[in-house]
Formats: C-alpha cells, structure tokens, sequence
C-alpha cells in the first residue's frame, strides 16, 4: 500500500523515531474486523451462546466483539435478523462515550450508514428520540434501511445540512454526536481508495467544515447536555486542535474526561499538539499500532447550565419525553395536513392489530399521504426540513386496507404475532426464505411473521400450504 508522501511527513515529524516505526509497521499490517450485537434484539450474552462465530470482546465496547475475517458474518442468517451491526472495532468507541440514555433527545448529525445510531438506539430501550441525519440523500437511503433492519421505533430520518436543523432545534438535544467528515487517514488500511484520495479531503479542507458543524451542533444542545466529537484520522488540524479551537470560542463549553483510563490501549489526546491547551489530555486517540483497530479520535465536550432553574426544566424534558409519557394507542392521532379522514386508517389500522398481533402498538402516531408512522414520544416541528422517515415505519394503506411494512415485523419479537414460524439459522428453508423463494408450510390462511432461531426476519403469506415470500427484494440474500 502506497501512502501519501505528504502524510508521511507530518506523521514523522509528530511521532518520536520508535512509536512512527511502530505506526508505519501497523498501517502495512492485516486490519481487524469487528461487529456490535444488537441489543434492541438479543442479549450479549444469548447471542455469544448461539453464535457460530469465534469472538473476542472488544476492550472500549461492552457489546463489542472481534470475528475472523473467514467467519463472514455478513452472509449469516442472524445478520439478516439484525441481531449484530458489523462496524470496525474503533468507530465502536464514539457511541459508547455518548452514553444516550433513555427518555432522552439525541441528535446523531452525520449519521450515514448507521452504525452508530444503532448503538444510541440500543443504550436508550425504545424509549425518548433519535434525530438521525445526513446530508447526502444516498447515504441517507442506507441510513433508512439499517434502522429499519435493527428494529428501531424511535428514529426520525432527517436528510439536512447542519444550518438548517440548527434553525429547527435550538438548545433542543440532551446529547449529540458528531462524527464528523474528515481525511479518513484511519482508512488507509481497510480502504486504498481512502489513500488515493486523501490529497482530495486532507485536513487544511476538512478543518472548516467540521469547524462549522460543530458550531451549529453547539446551538443546538440544551446546557447541561454533551457533544461528543470524533472522526478517525490522524490530524491534530482535524482533532485536538479542533476542539481546542471550539472551546477557546464557546466559553460555556468544556471538555470532560472520558473514564477509560483501566482500559489498555487507549492514548490520550496530545496538548503539545495544539498550543498545550489545558483539558486535551482528557480526549482520547485509538492508534492502529497500540490497539486491534484502525484508529479513532474521540472527545467528550460538555455544556455549563445556565443556572438551577435550567436544570429543573431539562428534568421537565426528561420526563415530557420518557416513553411512560406516550399515552395509549390512537389517544394521540396526529394525522397532519394531508389526511381528510383518520377514523378509517384507525379502524384499518385496529383491524390488522386484532388480526395479527398479541400486542397493542402505542405511542403517537402520523399518517403521511398514505404511510403511517409512530413514534413514544411526540414528533417535534419538522415544517421545512427534507424527512427521510418520519419515526417507526408501520405500513401504507391501499384504500380502506392497512398493509404492514418490512420494518413493523423486524421491530417486534416473535411471540407479538399470533402467526410465526422459527427456522434454524442452519436449516436450508431459512436460506431460501432470505433469497426470496417461496416455502411450503401448513397453517392458517394469513400473514406469518418468519424468524431465525426466535428472532424476527420478515413477513411471508400463507395461502393453500404456500409461504409466498414477501421479504424486501432489495434486501435478499444473493450467495
């Protein structure tokens, strides 16, 4: 692998003779491959018991776990559960300081493909709201599909710039983060690509724009709430310098220590490398010679409260927007400007519950055009903004008819429908079922939700002993 000379240069100039030796050496060497089980669907420890896989835990990560590059788990049927997220072992760490909790309203701003906010998703339970956004429309799109595989109910989807949601959402979020877009020198060795195009995306360009999100990122979280800054290069332009640079300007903001300390590998962020600004040694750098991963840059900024009577309305927040707070199904119907007659996507709606679920769906529901969506907490103004997904994605109505989506099925548990079938994730029927073909099964005439070893994959239509198959084709196992 070729590297910019450019790069080079800076890295031996940081770096003492030993640890850039180190460093180059590491950068030449096999890279680590890493996937994040999925919560929302499995506990960590079930899925170490049923899975296949040989893992070892990743140390900054407590759902985090290192596979075999020949363990492939992309093509295994528990990956098309959305029992696991495969994500490199160092942009496990970002999510994992964030430390969403439930209830609370959380902004991931660059959040294409989605890795991270499936782990936000899984610290807050269902409960409270995601924000998720990104400004370009087809990362967008995988954005979408991913929370709709990991079974997320509490994501809005939005497809922004950073200035415009700042408009909409003043001191709004508990939390947010920002893994910002950057030279991607952390690529290197997973992506050649990432070096042929660094002259492209080097720091000097990058610098502003994330300079720039991270201004707006700052108007638009409440005092007493966090932002957590990442990106996974190398830079001090792009990381301690960056920070260093918002907190000189922003006085009501200061970087807090990230308590990691006990875990191995983890280096500190480096004051000499911006002017010896007080508190950068409390953020943290992943090397790719000092850990299994290819390097991250991570910081924890907090935000000062006001005063006491700031805090006492951010616990209002909490509370407004815990899901105990989302009253019982359809007491809330917000049908917005585009629905002349909810009572009959409500009768619709009931219906198809009564017919096919255990369960009673709640929380606050909105019908777009003809697709119903809900959410645990009430959705906030989103006049203006382009919405990629309005919250959980539960159907669309073909006249007076609720038809579900893929998503409805992928977000509850097997025993929540009153038709369901478990296939081992070994059996040859599950295989098929994920290509695509039809299976032949006895039982009722009606919608069955299919699942692998107890877990929910997709729907399929029982007809005559016939399983037509209805999983998304553009989501089907091809090999």
């Amino acid at each position: 692998m070729k590297l910019p000379e450019e790069f080079l240069n800076r890295m031996k100039a940081l770096l003492e003779e030993t640890e850039y030796e180190d460093f180059i050496k590491a950068l030449s060497g096999p890279r680590s491959y890493g996937l994040r089980v999925n919560t929302l669907k499995i506990p960590v420890g079930e899925f170490e018991r049923i899975t296949e896989f040989s893992l070892k835990p990743v140390p900054w990560s407590n759902d985090g776990f290192y596979y075999k590059e020949d363990d492939s788990p992309g093509k295994h049927p528990h990956y098309y559960a959305g029992l696991y997220y495969i994500q490199e072992p160092s942009a496990m760490l970002p999510a994992t300081v964030l430390n969403a909790q439930p209830g609370e309203r959380v902004l991931d701003l660059c959040a294409a493909p989605g890795g991270k906010t499936v782990k936000i998703a899984a610290d807050m339970q269902g409960k409270g709201l995601i924000v998720a956004n990104d400004v370009n429309p087809d990362r967008a799109r995988a954005l979408v599909k991913n929370i709709e595989l990991f079974g997320i109910r509490n994501a809005i989807v939005t497809v922004e710039k950073p200035e415009r949601l700042a408009l909409k959402f003043e001191n709004y979020f508990d939390r947010i983060l920002v893994d910002a877009p950057c030279s991607g020198e952390g690529m290197f060795r997973k992506d050649e690509e990432a070096g042929r195009s660094w002259d492209k995306y080097k720091s000097d360009k990058c610098s502003l724009i994330q300079k720039e999100i991270l201004n707006h990122a700052a108007s638009m979280l409440r005092p007493g709430g966090f932002i957590v800054y990442s990106t996974c290069t190398f830079a001090p332009e792009e990381n301690e310098q960056q920070i260093a640079g918002f907190v000189k300007e922003h006085r009501d903001f200061y970087i807090c220590d990230i308590n990691m300390k006990n875990v191995s590998g983890l280096d500190r962020g480096r004051p000499d490398w911006c002017g010896g600004f007080a508190g950068i040694e409390e953020t943290i750098r992943l090397w790719p010679h000092k850990i299994e991963g290819e390097g991250h840059y991570v910081a924890l900024i907090g935000r000062k409260e006001i005063s006491r009577g700031s805090v006492a309305a951010s616990e209002t927040v909490k509370k407004e927007y815990a899901e105990g707070s989302a009253i019982s199904t359809f007491n809330k119907w917000d049908t917005g400007n585009k629905v002349k007659n909810d009572f009959i996507g409500k009768d619709a709606f009931l219906a198809f519950m009564n017919e096919n679920l255990n369960i009673k769906i709640e929380g606050y529901f909105q019908r777009h055009g003809d697709n119903l969506y809900c959410l645990p907490v009430k959705a906030p103004d989103l006049t203006g903004l382009k919405v990629a997904k309005f919250g959980w994605y539960l159907g669309s109505y073909k006249g007076n008819l609720f038809e579900p989506s893929h998503s409805l099925v992928t977000a509850l548990k097997m025993d929540d429908f009153k038709r369901s079938i478990n296939f081992s994730s070994k059996s040859l029927q599950i295989l098929k079922y994920l290509k695509g073909e039809t299976l032949m099964i006895d039982g009722d005439t009606g919608l069955w939700a299919v699942c692998v070893d107890g877990h929910t994959a997709g729907w399929g239509k029982q007809m005559g002993g016939t399983l037509k198959n209805l999983y998304p084709k553009g989501w089907r196992k091809m090999r």
